[in-house]
Parts: structure tokens; C-alpha cells; sequence
């Protein structure tokens, strides 16, 4: 009912009586003061005067489960959307969920994580200051063994919603980075729960700065937002929809193959190949330049003796880039 108030709100032209949405929704008019207190609550701008009725004033820049799924025309991710105002974690709550048995493509966003997590457990900042922060299921028919690659190609699949919806230069820091110059945009942890011979579930969690303004100051210097790129507001839902719509259609082709063309593309936009990278494996440091990426995901890298070495665990520094 809520919602539909909303809607008769947003599609008139002016006030509209508060008898005028009693008469056409059957409720009582007490009912639908108490949905308007409700949506006022949730921080939408209504103004009342009487005599008058209810007026729209502007709407929050909060995520939208219906707008999202709105022309949402997606094979398996994106099958259903689930939004909160708060979780510990996006990817833990897909966990919860699909141990519960939730379909193939269930997307799970928050506004707000209060234990967000990066690589290597890391926290990941992600308060409730217009960031976008999601996480989906995956139920793939693939060996334990094929992880990396579902990384690639998901990222891979970010990375262009971020540049062709938003216009930015968006590029991939190997593995799990998107950046634009030298700064960090978006961040991609992959979990999984598997057998000896099979994966039980994938889950993709994605974390992108969107409408941050501003940074706390131990990561000013290597964090930057849609927002500070660009100088404008996005509207976070239809950003999230796109991305869900090129997620479904890149991860589709990945789990048949992916192409030639789609494997040189990755590479060209992606930031880490020619440059000077230091991978730590334990306590060992090898010093090289990124030559290429298998189509597996793995990062080749020749080093400073001439040896090649095809890295798929670690942790990779890349010069010049945070």
C-alpha cells in the first residue's frame, strides 16, 4: 500500500487530497497519514497542507528493489533482489541465504555494512555514504579449481557497466581492483563453498564508490568515487540494474567460453599488464613485469632473472598504483 501511495504521488501533477487516495486505495484516511509518516521516515521529502493534500518534494538516494528489477531481462543474475538498510556483510548474508537454498542469481545490496570485508580480511569502508554494496549467488557446474577465472570475468563485466554507464576511465588492477588513474574505484571479494570436485555456491561480493563525496583520511590519497570522476550524482539502482544486466550477459558467455576478443579486451583495459609488479608469496618477493593474463585469470609476470611465472595466489603490488 506504501507503494502505491508513492506512485500516485509521483505520477501527479501537483497535490494530491488526502481523500483522493483513501477513495482510490479503500483505506481510511488515518491509514494513509500513518503510510505517509512511513515514507517520510524513510526520507523521502512530503510536503502536506491542508485543504490540499500531499506533495513530493524529492525522493532518497536510497537503493530501489522494484527500480532495480525494473526491464531487468536477465537469465540467472538478478533473478530475485533483495535490499537492506543494514547487514554485517553482503557476502555473509548470501551465505545465510544460501545455505537456506536460495535460487541461482539471488543479489543481495545494503546500504550500510558494519563488517565489510576486502582480500585477506581487510575491512572495507562501507558506511552509509553512497557507496554501492552487493553481493550475488552463484550455483556453477565447475571445478573448485575454475574460482580465479569466475573473478575475471566478473570484474571484467564491472568494469564495463562502470564505463559505459558512467563514462569514466575505469580500469583492473589484477585481480580485483577497478581503478581510475591511480585511485581504487571498486573492490571484488570472491568467496566460495566447495566439495573435493565440485563448487557448492560462488558468491561475488562488490563494493564500489559511487556518490562518496569524501574519504576518511587514511585512504584519501588512494580512493576516488564516480562522484569525484565526474562531478555529478548517479543514481545507484539503475547503475546497480546495468551492471547486473552485464554481469548475466559476460558471466553466460564465460561459462561456456570465453572469446578470444573478450580475453584481449580484458587485457587492454586492464592496468596492471606492463608495468613493474611485486608479488609476495609467504615470505618470498620477486620483483617482474606483468606480461599477460591466461584465460583462466591467471597474471604472467617475467622477472628481473628472466624467469616467467604464472601467479594465481598472493598478493601482487603493482608500482605507481596505491
Amino acid at each position: 500500500m506504501k507503494s502505491r501511495i508513492l506512485n500516485m504521488l509521483k505520477e501527479a501533477d501537483g497535490y494530491v487530497s488526502g481523500e483522493k487516495l483513501s477513495d482510490e486505495l479503500g483505506i481510511t484516511r488515518s491509514a494513509v497519514w500513518k503510510h505517509i509518516t512511513a515514507l517520510r521516515d524513510e526520507g523521502y521529502g512530503i510536503d502536506s497542507v491542508r485543504n490540499r493534500g500531499y506533495l513530493l518534494r524529492y525522493e532518497p538516494d536510497l537503493l530501489s528493489a522494484e527500480k532495480i528489477s525494473q526491464g531487468l531481462d536477465t537469465a540467472v543474475v538478478g533473478s530475485s533482489v533483495i535490499t537492506l538498510r543494514t547487514t554485517d556483510s553482503t557476502n555473509e548474508e548470501i551465505k545465510r541465504l544460501a545455505r537456506g537454498g536460495a535460487a541461482n542469481g539471488t543479489v543481495v545490496t545494503a546500504e550500510e555494512q558494519t563488517a565489510g570485508r576486502g582480500r585477506f580480511g581487510r575491512a572495507w569502508s562501507s558506511g552509509n555514504d553512497g557507496g554501492l554494496y552487493f553481493s550475488f549467488l552463484l550455483r556453477p557446474e565447475l571445478p573448485p579449481s575454475d574460482i580465479a577465472s569466475i573473478t575475471l570475468a566478473v570484474g571484467y563485466a564491472v568494469c564495463l557497466a562502470l564505463r559505459e554507464q558512467c563514462g569514466i576511465d575505469a580500469k583492473i588492477k589484477w585481480p580485483n581492483d577497478i581503478i581510475v588513474g591511480s585511485r581504487k574505484l571498486c573492490g571484488i571479494l570472491t568467496e566460495m563453498a566447495a566439495q573435493s570436485d565440485r563448487i557448492d555456491y560462488v558468491i561475488p561480493g562488490i563494493g564500489i564508490n559511487v556518490n562518496n563525496r569524501s574519504f576518511p583520511d587514511e585512504i584519501a590519497s588512494k580512493a576516488t568515487s564516480v562522484y569525484i570522476e565526474t562531478g555529478r550524482e548517479t543514481d545507484r539502482s539503475v547503475l546497480l540494474r546495468e551492471i547486473l544486466k552485464k554481469l548475466d550477459e559476460v558471466l553466460g558467455n564465460f561459462l561456456i567460453s570465453l572469446s578470444i576478443d573478450d580475453i584481449e579486451h580484458f587485457k587492454s583495459i586492464c592496468a596492471t599488464i606492463g608495468r613493474e609488479v611485486t608479488v609476495i608469496r609467504g615470505a618470498q618477493k620477486l620483483k617482474g613485469t606483468a606480461g599477460s593474463i591466461t584465460a583462466s585469470g591467471e597474471l604472467i609476470v617475467r622477472t628481473e632473472n628472466g624467469e616467467e611465472l604464472t601467479v594465481n595466489s598472493g598478493e601482487v603490488t603493482v608500482q605507481g598504483i596505491y
